[in-house]
Parts: structure tokens; C-alpha cells; sequence
């Protein structure tokens, strides 16, 4: 009996150890930390992405689009959105049957110049013939406080430029009804 005992407690404490002992794996795709957990950083945007191809360049490419599409709609990004749903039943009592389709589809729109966009990390992994690309892009925010900064001073050149043009249109046009007002005194 104490045999019996003995095993047992010694089979309880292995499962117990084994038990312990494992961590649960969240990451059993082996990707990269820094596309599971992107990083944060006050000058910086970051976007990880993640493409393929046949072609080892145009999955790095593909997965650089990406990720700078990402950091433009961090930046600005109209969204328009649709969504259906039709439901019909057919038949009746017990012989019925509940028909359900629901269907969703969004678009954005993203126009931004990203100024000083680039790969902060890369792995390139083949996979059956296929090359993935996974892609980490960072901007540094300054640079998009820059650009920012620069196209709301291009607006206002603009504006003032048109505000001249205006303003000497109309001036011209003051004195082209004091030229008339003159000439119908018989100056």
C-alpha cells in the first residue's frame, strides 16, 4: 500500500511540476515580438505589416505599402462605411427556414506625404515558395509636425495670394467706377 502511495504522490507531483512549469505560448506562429506588440513611442508612429509574394523584393515592398498606408491613416483618414442586412423566412412552422445574410464593406481614403518613412525592422521568412515579408515602419513625428506645419503655411500663402489678387481686382474695379463717375461729370 505504501508503494501504491508512494507512486501516486510522486506521479501528482510531475503532473503538478509539468503543469506549473508551462507557460501558455501566444505566439505559436513565431512571429516577431515587435509585429505582436508594436512598439510606442512619443516621436514616433510605428506600423507593422506583413505581405507575400513569389518575389522576395515585392513582399518587402508590399509590406513597406502597407505599413506606410497605416501610419498615413494614423494620420488622417476618411472612412465611409456600408452595411445590409436582409433576413426572409421560407416555409412554415417546423419546415421553416431562416434565411440570413449580412454584409459589410468599408473604404478609406488616405492622401498624407510621409516625410521621413522608413523600415526600422525586417525578417524575410520563405514559406512553401512564397517569400513573408514582415515590416516594421517608423515616422518620426516631428518630421509629420513639419510637413504639417508646411502645408498649413503653403495654404495660407495661397490664401493670401488670392486674398491680394481679390483685394487689387477690386481696387482696380473702384477706380474703372471712379474713371466712369468722372467722365459721365465731364471730366
Amino acid at each position: 500500500m505504501k508503494l501504491f502511495y508512494s507512486s501516486l504522490m510522486i506521479i501528482t507531483l510531475l503532473i503538478l511540476s509539468a503543469c506549473g512549469s508551462s507557460k501558455p505560448d501566444t505566439n505559436t506562429l513565431n512571429l516577431p515580438d515587435w509585429y505582436i506588440n508594436v512598439p510606442q513611442d512619443d516621436n514616433y508612429l510605428f506600423a507593422a505589416a506583413t505581405n507575400t509574394s513569389r518575389d522576395m523584393q515585392l513582399s518587402i515592398n508590399k509590406s513597406l505599402m502597407d505599413g506606410r498606408a497605416q501610419i498615413a491613416e494614423q494620420l488622417e483618414v476618411r472612412m465611409s462605411g456600408m452595411q445590409r442586412r436582409f433576413q426572409e423566412e421560407v416555409g412554415l412552422g417546423e419546415d421553416s427556414e431562416l434565411l440570413d445574410q449580412f454584409t459589410s464593406a468599408y473604404k478609406s481614403v488616405v492622401e498624407e506625404t510621409l516625410v521621413g518613412s522608413r523600415a526600422r525592422e525586417q525578417e524575410i521568412r520563405e514559406e512553401s515558395g512564397i517569400y513573408r515579408s514582415f515590416v516594421l515602419v517608423e515616422m518620426p513625428i516631428g518630421a509629420a509636425n513639419e510637413a504639417l506645419m508646411q502645408r498649413i503655411r503653403d495654404n495660407n500663402n495661397m490664401y493670401t495670394r488670392f486674398r491680394s489678387t481679390q483685394a487689387f481686382d477690386e481696387l482696380e474695379k473702384e477706380i474703372e467706377d471712379y474713371r466712369e463717375w468722372r467722365r459721365n461729370q465731364g471730366y
